[in-house]
This record gives structure tokens, C-alpha cells and sequence, in this order.
């Protein structure tokens, strides 16, 4: 295995990563700028105020991709295991 195969396996693996987590992390940030929107529209200077609608939006948001990044970490994983037997030669 050369060093062309490591570096194809991490470049593949930092890409599922961040396709993976690319919709949570947005999602969060469109929930956060809508919510300073908010505060600086109505002068509520609340610091709780952001973590509350933030982490329902994720939790919706994983119920919503949580299958859909399971399988893609899943296959990821699949591939990787049904080579095994070429990376270690």
C-alpha cells in the first residue's frame, strides 16, 4: 500500500465528513442568524436565548438526516472493510 492509497483514503474520509456534517452545521448557523436577527431587531440581549432554538433545530435536524448519515458513514466503512485485504499488502 503506498502513500497514493493513504492519501485517497483520507482525502475520502474528510470528504464523507464533511458532507456529513455540512447540514447540521448549517442549519445551525441559519438558526442562529435568524435568532441575532431577532435580538438586535427586538434589543433582547438574552445569551440563553440562542442555545435553546439552536439545539431543537439540530435535534429535528438529525431525526430528519440521521438516516441518510448513517448510511453514507455506513458505506464508507463497507468499502473500506471489503478492500482490507488489498491495503495490506
Amino acid at each position: 500500500m503506498g502513500i497514493d492509497e493513504v492519501t485517497a483514503i483520507a482525502s475520502d474520509a474528510l470528504y464523507l465528513i464533511i458532507k456529513t456534517a455540512a447540514p447540521v452545521l448549517l442549519i445551525s448557523l441559519i438558526v442562529g442568524l435568524i435568532v441575532s436577527i431577532f435580538q438586535t431587531v427586538t434589543s433582547i440581549q438574552e445569551q440563553t436565548l440562542t442555545f435553546v432554538p439552536k439545539i431543537i433545530a439540530i435535534f429535528l435536524a438529525l431525526i430528519l438526516l440521521g438516516h441518510w448519515m448513517l448510511n453514507n458513514m455506513s458505506g464508507y466503512m463497507e468499502d473500506l472493510w471489503s478492500n482490507f485485504s488489498r491495503y495490506i499488502k
